[in-house]
């Protein structure tokens, strides 16, 4: 089964599932949109490592990376493979030192935190992107190539998110989109 790469580029509070979060991943090479729903503490798991945040004592997902490179394994891959009944399920693709490959099942949340912590690639198949996909009305409003950084949007991407977090009443990411606007005006 061929592998469609995906990265990161929204992460929002849900307004279908309140007290939940929506994280979207949106395909590389392409513009369908995979939106998964998530819980309020992965979803700050995945905030706080987006945001390259350190807090004083690890978080359970650091945790995780260091019980994982202490055990010699490097995270390869997160492959979101299955969703069934409304449920992402994903594997952690890891390699031990002698190279053999070890599959780890895991929530889409999790394995999601830990591809953000350590930099991996992230994974789907043509099946859960027929079932669980969005694809957008017009594919010159997509973010392409992001992995949910605001350094890594340019300056009219960013005005354009900054407007819809407005409409949304979400002033505390208005905030930080106004800060990354004006960082980015600062270095032109």
């Amino acid at each position: 089964m061929s592998k469609i790469a995906l990265n990161i580029i929204a992460l929002a509070a849900s307004e279908s599932h309140k007290g939940n979060y929506v994280l979207v991943l949106e395909e590389v090479k392409g513009f369908r949109r995979l939106p998964i729903i998530i819980g309020p503490f992965e979803a700050q798991a995945i905030a706080i490592a987006l945001e390259k945040m350190r807090p004083m004592r690890p978080l359970t997902h650091d945790l995780m990376c260091q019980i994982l490179k202490e055990g010699q394994l490097q995270l390869v891959e997160v492959a979101i493979h299955v969703l069934q009944e409304d449920v992402f399920h994903a594997q952690l693709i890891c390699r031990k030192p002698q190279g053999e490959e070890v599959h780890i099942d895991a929530r889409a949340s999790d394995a999601l935190a830990l591809a953000v912590r350590t930099g991996c690639p992230i994974y789907t198949n043509e099946q859960v992107m027929e079932a669980g996909s969005i694809v957008l009305d017009s594919p010159s409003k997509a973010f392409t190539q992001k992995r949910g950084k605001l350094e890594d949007y340019s300056l009219e991407e960013l005005e354009r998110l900054l407007q819809r977090v407005l409409e949304k009443e979400d002033y505390e990411s208005a905030a930080r989109i106004r800060n990354a606007i004006k960082r980015k005006k600062g270095n032109q």
